[in-house]
């Protein structure tokens, strides 16, 4: 018998863990992020990250009087802690170099300009500086062309990786061992990012919120900021990837087969086919690789597909259920709340995307 991932009776009807990855925790709780500014490079794709992980936690709690817990430390680096021109001869000043950093969960690299080689030659100092780090467990993202460092300091080499569609040539030619994804805005694997354009450092900033502090605070700074949550492509429409990381390559083109098909009605015996193995052994596999069922992984797709339909106002919950694969509205209802804790309606009444109108600053507040 076929045994179907989409359904009510399928193997994997169970509660669901949080798809958000556990944050590295300092001695004060707070997470220390290193922006590194780059000669001549594109400044907004420092500063919205220095804006963003500044934000989160602190301008959403002023704005409703509540008390400001930051959750993030934030440090501006440059390579010798001189100052730096970024393009336009725009000058910003570093708080420090890159090697008087003694603590970096999380790395920005921003973008470096379209002459990427040439700017990589120019920056050499930096490759041992982010393998060191990479090697102490840090998180690294690459914001459009300084996804180029990552790649020729060998990071990125068999994972995943997206870049702005203009230097995606160059760089595909140039490191072949890197499974280049330009469809997307955001990639994640393992412990490196990266995003796809100039003004994808504000997803991709956005998407790393949302991975270390959760769902909630993520909408609060784009609330905040008068931002839309982050897109996953740079054409078409995915959900963000759920798994741990993991080296199974098997497995990880499986869960790409998923992602793009999460919304059909996908059989275990399909995907095991699809990917060379039974179907005993790729759930074997499958599980031991990402942490969850081959239906459990489908139903958190799904839900987190909803979110972002429900975020963006969808009027009827009918609809969102069929969009994302279920017919059957009480069964979605019903898993909807068992992984949020909310109906689809009551998500969608407080998390719907905010207007940008002069209404929704009265009072000099925003509306929850």
């Amino acid at each position: 018998m076929v045994k179907s991932m989409s359904k009510s009776g399928d193997v994997a009807r169970r509660k669901d863990r949080r798809a958000e990855r556990p944050a590295p925790q300092g001695a004060d709780g707070i997470l220390d992020v290193t922006v590194v500014l780059l000669e001549a490079g594109y400044l907004s794709t420092a500063i919205a990250p220095i804006e963003i992980f500044h934000s989160a936690g602190t301008v959403w709690n002023w704005l409703h009087g509540k008390l400001q817990q930051s959750r993030f430390r934030v440090h501006i680096a440059s390579i010798d802690g001189h100052d730096i021109k970024a393009l336009c001869d725009l000058g910003v000043s570093p708080h420090c170099s890159i090697h008087d950093i003694k603590k970096a969960d999380i790395i920005i690299l921003p973008a470096s300009g379209w002459d990427v080689m040439d700017r990589i030659a120019q920056h050499t100092a930096l490759l041992p500086w982010l393998k060191k780090w990479h090697a102490r467990g840090a998180y690294i993202a690459g914001v459009c062309t300084g996804v180029g460092f990552l790649a020729e300091a060998g990071l990125l080499d068999g994972k995943q990786a997206t870049t702005h569609w203009g230097v995606a040539d160059i760089l595909r030619a140039r490191y072949p061992k890197v499974r280049w994804r330009t469809d997307q805005f955001v990639t994640e694997d393992g412990q490196l990012f990266c995003s796809g354009g100039v003004y994808a450092a504000i997803d991709i900033s956005l998407y790393m919120v949302e991975k270390f502090c959760g769902h909630e605070v993520a909408l609060q700074v784009a609330k905040s900021l008068l931002l839309s949550m982050p897109r996953s492509r740079q054409s078409g429409y995915s959900v963000v990837p759920l798994s741990r990381p993991h080296s199974d390559e098997q497995v990880k083109e499986a869960e790409n087969y998923l992602q793009q098909h999460f919304d059909s009605d996908i059989s275990i015996e399909t995907v095991a086919d699809r990917v060379g193995m039974s179907p005993r052994n790729f759930i074997r596999r499958f599980k031991a690789a990402t942490g969850r069922l081959p239906g459990a992984y489908i139903q958190t797709l799904r839900v987190s597909a909803a979110k972002e339909l429900l975020e963006d106002g969808v009027a009827s919950i009918q609809a969102v259920s069929s969009k994302i694969g279920y017919e059957d509205i009480a069964f979605f209802r019903n898993l909807f709340k068992r992984h949020t804790g909310m109906t689809p309606a009551e998500y969608r009444t407080h998390f719907a995307q905010m207007t940008f109108e002069r209404g929704a600053l009265v009072g000099g507040r925003l509306d929850a």
